[in-house]
């Protein structure tokens, strides 16, 4: 099935569009519209049979004449359409690695997701349009473990055949795992080697087995192992081996969020997939982003260049209804793989060794005795040392000095770091009920931390802040939810409260069942049953078993279950479920994206930061970092060093544990 959005242009005749390009242009000024319309709605085969027309018919160069008629991106983008696609890869390349500076991630883009046939016609047309070798030029300007994994793929010899022999893929996971994760140091070569000669079928199945045996998908031992631009090209490799719709989904998508748009990698990937598989680069990603291709680019593009673009993506897929089983397919594995991975959850906070809790309480006493206070050795000691080992520096301080911690502690700070330091001395069920009071105190209530709260934490978590939250406000936590809330909103968090989640594994038949039931009230439109049948399963079930119903639900209804929440719910209710759904699938990704939002753009969440950085510290907060990686390409260590100053800045990044 073809799955290109740029067709063959019926009853065409290659003469008359040469005059009709030819009439556009002359003259004082040129009708862009009229050959963006030409152009986008011809395919490449036709375009090229155009300007052979052209120089026949005016002795002149079309691609020349273009250059000079039209300006900036709109131009680039259409001379790009003109060119075979081995002669655009091979410009691409050639601009890539020529002048100042190598542009790596052009580079890694095209030599990771072509095929052997693509390859070969590049490396030709590279000969043909500059009379040089390409290989010559590429070992010229890298080096390293990257310019040999280049080298490699420039062979274009993937195996190709579809018998996987299951010796083999066990064979290779093991070496895998034995040159990276089990050695000390890396054995690139084995890397090299592996991914870049198996084939497509036979590496898929080699992913599944490293799952397997490692407990991690192979993405995260790469960046674990590798570094620099030789593991951004073996996680391109990885990720064109998974599918490289995805990979060109996930180009687009960062090439145009956050501020500026990437308009070359924009243009490459429009131009270059237009006749591959374009149609499904879209679906990918509206399952990925929740938002379509179509959309985004008309949000973030304008004028003529924006039009072209528009063409080439294959119309407005935000129709109703227009949600594609291939789309269904890629969520369906990402949960796949979510659900083998066991995740080891770690934080960045251990106990210290050789402690020594009234040494402890000594130096904070000396650090805020006398004139002035010495904010760093109170942040040395609070962010170093776990939370079980502050609860007896507060008793050592009072025995030797018969003075409240806590007390002095707050006399002596201010601002941002008052809060983060006064935060860590708490307990983590005492913390989390100081925020859950004061997001119900007073005039207003501040959903948003109610439902990170609640949505978020185990049962065990739950019962301690309830004992907590008794004990310092000598109210029940329900009573104030049930007060401050109203609605089906009121009734998730009085579930949650609870805390009596069900904490056994997926139950398969259960969770068939389960799975019907969302999915029959999601496209039937009795409101009231939709929130109280969502409610009486995604407040009750374990997360195991709700993994498994989310991956029932995809099979059944082509949507992934946050999208049937969206859609039909809205509020807090629909962003409560939303944040429960997240928490099961991904909780390290929910509270990644939380630290993200709470950083970027003008000014700084420290509610948020300081929230999140206090109550994950010793649950998962090494997870967080590599799932923020993940997730926007910045090191979380990097991006609180940017954001934040002074003494707050270095608490938070001890807290952090490292660069990344």
């Amino acid at each position: 099935v073809y799955r290109g959005s740029v067709k063959d242009f019926p009853g065409f005749n290659a003469s008359q569009d040469a005059e009709a390009l030819y009439s556009a242009m002359k003259g004082f000024g040129s009708d862009k519209e009229a050959i963006l319309d030409l152009i986008t709605s011809r395919s490449n085969r036709q375009r090229v049979e155009i300007c052979q027309a052209y120089k026949s018919l005016y002795g002149k160069d079309l691609i020349a004449d273009l250059k000079y008629e039209l300006t900036g991106k709109f131009e680039r983008l259409i001379v790009s359409l003109m060119r075979p696609p081995a002669y655009s890869d091979a410009k691409e390349i050639k601009d890539a690695i020529g002048g100042i500076g190598t542009d790596e991630k052009c580079l890694i883009e095209i030599l990771a997701s072509r095929t052997n046939q693509e390859i070969h016609e590049l490396v030709a047309a590279y000969k043909d349009a500059y009379e040089r070798d390409l290989e010559t030029d590429i070992v010229g300007d890298t080096s390293g473990h990257f310019k040999k994994m280049l080298v490699v793929l420039l062979q274009g010899t993937r195996e190709e055949d579809d018998v996987v022999s299951e010796d083999l893929v066990e064979q290779d996971a093991k070496d895998l795992l034995e040159a990276g994760e089990l050695k000390w140091g890396t054995d690139e070569a084995q890397f090299i080697y592996i991914l870049g000669r198996r084939s497509k079928q036979h590496l898929c199945l080699v992913f599944d087995e490293y799952l397997k045996i490692s407990g991690k998908p192979i993405e995260r031992s790469i960046r674990g192992e590798l570094s620099g631009d030789f593991e951004k090209l073996m996680l391109a490799v990885v990720k064109c081996i998974r599918s490289t719709a995805e990979y060109f989904a996930e180009r687009l998508y960062k090439a145009m969020k956050g501020l500026g748009t990437r308009d070359n990698t924009l243009i490459r990937i429009m131009v270059s997939r237009s006749e591959i598989d374009m149609l499904d680069i879209r679906e990918v990603f509206r399952t990925k982003y929740e938002k379509s291709l179509y959309n985004m680019i008309k949000e973030d593009t304008s004028g003529e260049y924006k039009k072209a673009l528009l063409k080439l993506c294959g119309g407005d897929d935000d129709a109703a209804g227009e949600f594609f089983p291939e789309a269904a397919q890629v969520a369906y594995r990402m949960w796949e793989l979510s659900a083998v991975a066991k995740v080891e959850l770690r934080g960045t906070v251990q106990p210290a060794g050789g402690f020594n809790d009234d040494g402890d309480a000594q130096v904070l006493r000396k650090a805020m005795k006398g004139l002035g206070t010495d904010e760093g050795a109170i942040i040395d000691v609070v962010t170093q040392r776990s939370n079980a080992q502050r609860q007896q520096i507060i008793k050592a301080y009072k025995a030797h000095y018969g003075r409240d911690l806590m007390a002095d502690l707050k006399s002596e700070l201010s601002g941002s770091l008052a809060k983060l330091i006064l935060g860590l001395m708490l307990t983590p069920a005492q913390y989390d009920a100081k925020q859950l009071r004061k997001a119900v105190e007073g005039a207003g209530t501040d959903e948003s931390i109610l439902i990170e709260i609640m949505a978020t934490r185990n049962n065990r978590e739950i019962a301690a802040i309830n004992e907590a939250y008794q004990q310092a406000y000598h109210k029940r936590l329900e009573d104030d939810l049930s007060s401050d809330t109203s609605g089906h909103f009121k009734r998730i968090l009085v579930s949650l409260a609870l805390g009596n989640r069900d904490e056994g594994p997926e139950n398969l038949t259960q969770a068939h069942e389960d799975a019907k039931k969302l999915a029959d009230v999601s496209s039937n439109d009795s409101s009231d049953s939709l929130e109280t049948r969502f409610l009486s399963i995604l407040c009750t079930r374990s997360y195991p078993h709700l993994r498994r119903v989310f991956q029932e639900f995809i099979k059944m209804t082509n949507h992934d279950v946050e999208h049937a929440i969206r859609k039909r719910m809205s509020g807090d209710v629909r962003d409560a479920f939303t944040a429960i759904v997240r928490s099961v699938k991904n909780k390290p990704a929910f509270f990644a994206d939380k630290l993200y939002k709470s950083m970027k753009g003008a000014g700084t969440d420290e509610r948020t930061l300081t929230r999140i950085m206090i109550s994950r510290s010793e649950i998962d907060l090494l997870n967080i970092r590599a799932e923020f990686i993940d997730l926007f390409d910045k090191s979380l260590h990097h991006m609180i060093e940017k954001d934040t100053s002074g003494d707050y800045r270095k608490a938070l990044l001890a807290l952090c544990g490292g660069e990344d």
